[in-house]
């Protein structure tokens, strides 16, 4: 019997890839031998990796991989693996390893993958809220509810808040800082120099952070009439002072 073994791209595999004559490899990677040493008649699927169409270079791949990560998380609501996304995709985990050496960096792409997407929303959000607190009560409370609405997005950030310092790292204050650069606030007008910000981004991590870890239960509204109790007053506090100092 004469048995055709096929690579990712559906092209024949080389020769030392091949079956021996005392075993047949399946598209499921199952053996079937008899007793003599000769194999049962059994037949073979064609595996065509990448949907029969193979990327046209590096890129391409890794953009494909991902974009299947980011498919799969939103399906499942769960952490994947490299075996998840290779099934996916229809080829080896070792193509997928080529790309990406770890499920947590597969996973930290496809979070960035979707950060653009969660900033442009951000910011229709709160498009137009000039004043600082209001501004970032209305941010706390739209960033928690689309990590509960995007599940990529909630699981990145919430493996960075059981890692203490991940989410107060130097990228996630960046990212931080982009964020509320975004607003429609002057902040320079509201006594907030460079420095000040900075501490105000990390005062707003490290609250986000505790929400991370534990949620509760409240509604939207009942989390935003905390925040404009608690929050609210440590953001208004730079003008305050500024004010205090200049009288």
């Amino acid at each position: 019997m004469i048995v055709a073994v096929y690579d990712d791209n559906g092209k024949d595999a080389p020769e030392q890839d091949r079956p021996d004559s005392r075993r047949v490899a399946s598209t499921s990677g199952r053996t079937v031998a008899d007793g003599s040493g000769g194999v049962r008649k059994r037949a073979v699927a064609k595996r065509r990796g990448w949907g029969g169409n193979p990327p046209v270079d590096d890129a391409d791949a890794s953009r494909r991989v991902v974009a299947a990560a980011v498919a799969l998380i939103a399906e499942t609501g769960a952490p994947i693996g490299i075996a998840d996304v290779a099934e996916s995709l229809g080829v080896i985990r070792q193509t997928v390893y080529r790309y990406f050496p770890s499920s947590d960096a597969l996973m930290t792409a496809a979070a960035l993958a979707s950060v653009d997407g969660f900033l442009d929303r951000l910011t229709g959000h709160v498009h137009g809220l000039r004043d600082p607190a209001q501004a970032l009560v209305e941010g706390v409370v739209y960033t928690l509810g689309e990590v509960r609405r995007t599940p990529h997005l909630g699981l990145i950030l919430s493996d960075s808040a059981a890692n203490t310092g991940a989410l107060t790292s130097e990228q996630s204050k960046a990212f931080g800082m982009t964020m509320i650069r975004r607003f429609d606030v002057d902040w320079e007008r509201h006594g907030y120099e460079e420095q000040s910000l900075q501490e105000l981004v990390e005062h707003l991590l490290r609250t986000m952070q505790s929400f991370f870890l534990s949620p509760g239960d409240r509604t939207d509204e009942e989390l935003r009439r905390y925040l404009h109790r608690w929050l609210a007053p440590a953001v208004n506090a730079q003008h305050l002072q500024n004010d205090a100092d200049v009288r």
